[in-house]
């Protein structure tokens, strides 16, 4: 059996206000149609999550949501996950590694750098820097979760709102 995982750069987010910690920021209007595109996107390909997990940051949250709701994805399940907020390469491995076995599509959902180090550490694939509302699929073949490291995975795709027709 093989493991999809989908990493999503959370949407474009607006400036940060004077007296706004970055961890509040919100999606710009750039950002909130972005995300709903990238939603319709994975409707029409016919992908569902076991599970979509976020960084708790509103902007992840919310570009989490949106993809959600367009997939008819119950919002309310999505997991929360402070480690993915302000990670480093190896914490995000550390979640992935974490994930349970009976999950085979995971949405992960996340910060940059660390959303492009990790998709490229896992498929020894160049991808530069992945784009706000950028979606890498990375395939591994009869691997479990915790099995996951290193080039053990094949990049399937990376899809950013830019390259789609709609």
């Amino acid at each position: 059996m093989s493991k999809n995982l989908y990493l999503l750069r959370h949407a474009k987010a607006s400036e940060k206000l004077a007296d706004q910690k970055d961890f509040d920021r919100t999606l710009d209007s750039q950002g909130l149609q972005n995300a709903t595109r990238m939603g319709i996107n994975l409707l029409n390909k016919k992908v569902q999550f076991d599970i979509i997990i976020a960084s708790p940051a509103v902007r992840a949250l919310s570009t989490a949501s949106l993809v959600a709701e367009q997939i008819k994805y119950d919002t309310n399940r999505i997991h929360q996950n402070e480690d993915i907020y302000e990670a480093s390469t190896r914490s995000l491995l550390q979640v992935v590694n974490q994930l349970k076995n009976e999950w085979d599509t995971v949405l992960l959902v996340g910060h940059n750098p660390s959303v492009t180090y990790l998709a490229e550490y896992l498929s020894k694939s160049e991808i530069g820097d992945i784009t706000t509302c950028g979606l890498a699929h990375i395939k591994f073949k009869n691997l479990q979760w915790n099995e996951v490291s290193e080039g053990t995975g094949e990049l399937k795709s990376y899809e950013y709102p830019d390259l789609l027709n709609f």
